[in-house]
């Protein structure tokens, strides 16, 4: 069976939301007192927000510019 699209963007989301998860259990786990100059530590926050980046581009509406459309704030030109 051939995948859709849609099929590659839930399976996207659904892997971004395991590493999400993962992710959260290893910063939970980490052994504390965590210095400020922690580098694998903050490596660890770094892919938080990599990953949370990820996921709200997923679902975020993009704006694709058409000759009647020159920019978001044109709004939609009626001929």
């Amino acid at each position: 069976m051939k995948d859709t699209y849609t099929d590659c963007l839930t399976l996207a989301r659904t892997e971004l939301a395991t590493a999400q998860r993962l992710l959260a259990a290893e910063i939970s786990a980490y052994p504390t007192p965590i210095s400020g100059c922690d580098a694998q530590f903050n490596h660890l926050l770094a892919e938080r927000v990599r990953i949370s980046d990820a996921l709200a581009q997923l679902d975020a509406s993009v704006f694709v510019p058409t000759p009647r459309t020159p920019s978001p704030e044109a709004g939609i030109e009626s001929r």
